[in-house]
């Protein structure tokens, strides 16, 4: 980044972003001295921290290739973040060339990325709202251009539900997010993980990430495998369940990763609504 930092219109410098640290954390561009520091403060802690945003990644391209070789395609990716490679719109495109994806996130420099990187795409849009109202989301006219609700969709949750805290209850949100979906439809869902006591020293980094997180950003949550699951109450999870996301069916070429402290505290799952 050149010395002299300059924003887009409505986008304030001084405040840390969840979407630019992990455009940092992914080795993007997209981010201020306030997104790095914050960054770098938990790094101190958990240096895998990068790897982990990429294992994230790499789960997300392999649900979405698993879920349109199931028949879907379209797609509603909320807290989508900034554009990087491998993104929903040209994975699923891949495999299927009538994919319609909805990115939805509530940074107005996402919106400003995300526009400039579809503009000419036509089967891909992005919303700015905001996951707590999820009623904003479904109801947003974008949304209901692209989305057919009478067929499946492939409801993308990852790395957003721990970025809500208790008292805006995830889980109601989730579940009206569910609600709308028709029977056949996907939710995918990563999260942060706190193992308790099968990882003692995991379980600690993460508690002291979780600070970290809460103190700069206010947001940040660790939840144990018994909270995640909640989420998907009533629908089918998906082989091999709860899992850390380098394990959610690897690719046959994809390197081992190492089962660091963060490999156990970042997790992901796929269920299906009956």
């Amino acid at each position: 980044m050149a010395n002299e930092e300059v924003a887009p219109a409505g986008v304030d410098m001084t405040v840390p972003s969840i979407a630019r640290v992990y455009d940092f954390m992914l080795g993007g561009k997209d981010n201020f001295a306030v997104d790095r520091a914050v960054a770098e403060h938990a790094l101190k802690i958990t240096p895998d921290g990068p790897q982990a945003g990429q294992a994230n990644r790499a789960f997300l391209r392999r649900a979405v290739r698993f879920l349109t070789e199931q028949g879907i395609n379209q797609f509603l990716d909320l807290g989508s973040g900034l554009p990087t490679q491998g993104n929903v719109h040209q994975v699923a495109l891949r495999h299927d060339p009538q994919a319609r994806v909805v990115y939805v996130d509530n940074d107005p420099i996402v919106l400003a990325h995300g526009r400039a990187l579809l503009a000419d795409a036509g089967t891909a849009t992005v919303v700015q709202a905001d996951i707590r109202s999820p009623e904003a989301v479904l109801d947003h006219p974008e949304t209901r251009r692209f989305l057919d609700f009478d067929r499946p969709v492939g409801l993308l949750l990852f790395a957003i539900l721990h970025h809500l805290r208790d008292d805006e209850d995830p889980k109601a949100v989730a579940a009206r997010l569910i609600d709308a979906l028709p029977s056949g439809s996907y939710v995918a869902i990563s999260h942060f993980r706190d193992p308790g006591d099968r990882h003692p020293d995991a379980s600690r980094k993460a508690r002291e990430v979780e600070r970290i997180f809460n103190e700069s950003l206010g947001t940040g949550r660790w939840r144990t495998d018994e909270e995640i699951l909640s989420f998907v109450e009533g629908l089918e999870v998906l082989e091999p369940g709860l899992v850390p996301v380098a394990a959610w069916r690897p690719d046959p070429d994809e390197a081992a990763p190492e089962q660091s402290d963060t490999y156990h505290t970042f997790v992901g799952l796929v269920a299906r609504k009956p």
